[in-house]
């Protein structure tokens, strides 16, 4: 039997690409673990030790998506070959405060994050003497708001060449059809002092405009 259809929503605009290839990064502080996180959800042996920037380049493997409705079709027509949808999942180095002005692997480190769909923040909250912290003793919440800070400051600094490129056209060349662009970079630069862009509500025109510049 295929599997019960469920009621039906109606989805608005989503931010991010869609595709059954996605990429997904590991990131947080140094040491707090991502290896091991990594090693357990593909299966993998990649290198994890007990000190700060044990990874360097990043690890990825693929991930086969469990899905029931992919089931139900392979048994119901019985394809030839059966290829799920894959979840690339990414090892990224550790972040330390001031990665966006170049601290530890600094802007290698940024390019390694923007080239993810999405990002999987593991945060260390257990004591443990024998396991080293960056910032010294174990505090969850500084961690978070650390991680948060640098990956604001890293859209800001991809925002500000692009709002001047859609500035000259919008403002000083007067091209009405990128008006509405400028205006959400301004909104965007204005959100990113203090929260997300995820965070706020766009509608689908907004949407279309932070997909294309991968907010």
């Amino acid at each position: 039997m295929p599997p019960k259809k469920q009621e039906e929503h109606q989805h608005g605009p989503i931010l991010g690409r869609l595709s059954t290839n996605l990429r997904m990064g590991i990131l947080g502080l140094p040491n707090v673990g991502k290896s091991t996180f990594f090693n357990v959800l593909t299966k993998s042996e990649a290198q994890a030790e007990n000190y700060p920037f044990c990874t360097i380049d990043p690890n990825e493997s693929r991930v086969p998506i469990d899905d029931v409705r992919f089931d139900w079709l392979v048994e119901h027509y019985k394809p030839l070959s059966r290829v799920p949808a894959f979840l690339n999942v990414v090892d990224i180095a550790g972040l330390v405060k001031g990665a966006s002005e170049g601290q530890g692997l600094g802007n290698a480190f940024l390019s390694h994050v923007g080239a993810c769909d999405a990002l999987f923040h593991l945060c260390r909250a257990f004591e443990d003497s024998e396991v080293t912290h960056v910032e010294g003793e174990v505090d969850p919440i500084r961690d978070l708001e650390i991680i948060s800070s640098e990956l604001r400051l890293k859209d800001l600094a991809y925002l500000q060449p692009a709002l001047d490129k859609v500035e000259k056209l919008a403002i000083r060349a007067g091209d009405k059809t990128k008006k509405l662009e400028y205006d959400t970079l301004i909104k965007v630069k204005e959100l990113l002092s203090t929260k997300f862009v995820r965070q706020h509500e766009w509608n689908e025109k907004e949407i279309e405009i932070l997909n294309k510049h991968l907010f």
